[in-house]
């Protein structure tokens, strides 16, 4: 069985995201198994100049990268990356667990997105849209993504 996890900068907040998330996690026990850390989100004021919102970046990057296990396929949710339909992300979940690899791992940014470092680590660049999305609902989205990929490689209807 395939394992995915996500590193997710922040916390969800709101019960309506913890009770679809908790939703999606259910369904994917049957797929995969999945594993959901946050990192702390680093504290910036209310108007932060670039060298803070940098920092902030140094420091969660650094903090992902430790929660990174070794010989994963990292992808990484930034807006400058590729825009995948569902059964681009479906062929990624197949073509990794058939490269041998049994771990993928899905980064999620904070606020202010991830640091080169990050992005330099992921094997794939990802964006969900040309449109911008809130950190917790981005996992939401990645979580019911993944989950879909896993029921159109099985073959079963839910992505209709």
């Amino acid at each position: 069985m395939q394992s995915v996890t996500l590193i997710c900068v922040g916390k969800l907040k709101d019960a309506f995201f913890e009770m679809a998330s908790d939703e999606y996690m259910k369904r994917l026990k049957s797929y995969a198994k999945v594993n959901i850390i946050e990192i702390k989100a680093g504290v910036l004021p209310e108007n932060p100049k670039k060298s803070e919102i940098n920092a902030v970046l140094e420091k969660e990057g650094e903090e992902i990268l430790k929660k990174i296990p070794s010989a994963s396929k990292v992808v990484t949710l930034c807006i400058e990356g590729k825009l995948f339909s569902s059964e681009d992300t479906a062929k990624l979940l197949s073509d990794t667990a058939l490269s041998g690899v049994s771990h993928i791992v899905f980064i999620i940014g904070g606020s202010y997105g991830l640091s080169e470092k990050v992005k330099n680590r992921s094997d794939i660049r990802l964006s969900m849209s040309k449109m911008t999305f809130p950190h917790r609902l981005a996992r939401i989205m990645l979580l019911e993504q993944i989950y879909r990929g896993y029921k159109i490689n099985s073959g079963e209807s839910y992505h209709k």
